[in-house]
């Protein structure tokens, strides 16, 4: 997958609705998140996106992209979303592996918020 299509992918998870999640997202993802239940899988990442508005763009910097190997592709960047009044930055996360010609997945998705307080978990 080249640069472009990487970014877009990576855009369409953001932008996109549960359908996307349903397409780009692995069976076995692990997602880490800034909102309960903050570690995610699969069934739990589509229904916060059925119940969370969408965000209308997103820009990525600081972009890093790591090809470890054939197949598997790690991304960092500073994300910043925005959506009517809203606007949420934070750094990402994601692994995306191939699984087969130009069909890849989300296998891990992380977030850290900036300049916001995180809920604890424990109280």
């Amino acid at each position: 997958m080249n640069d472009d299509r990487l970014w877009e992918f990576e855009r369409t998870l953001w932008t996109g609705g549960a359908d996307a999640y349903e397409t780009q997202v692995a069976e076995d993802v692990v997602m880490s998140l800034p909102a309960a239940p903050f570690l995610y899988d699969r069934r739990a990442a589509v229904e916060a996106v059925k119940n969370t508005p969408r965000w209308d763009e997103v820009e990525f910097a600081d972009t890093r992209v790591e090809r470890h190997q054939e197949g598997l592709i790690v991304i960092a960047y500073r994300s910043r979303a925005k959506g009517g009044e809203r606007t949420y930055d934070a750094l990402c996360t994601s692994t995306l592996l191939r699984l087969d010609h130009e069909e890849w997945v989300v296998i891990q998705h992380q977030q850290t918020p900036l300049g916001v307080e995180v809920a604890d978990p424990n109280g």
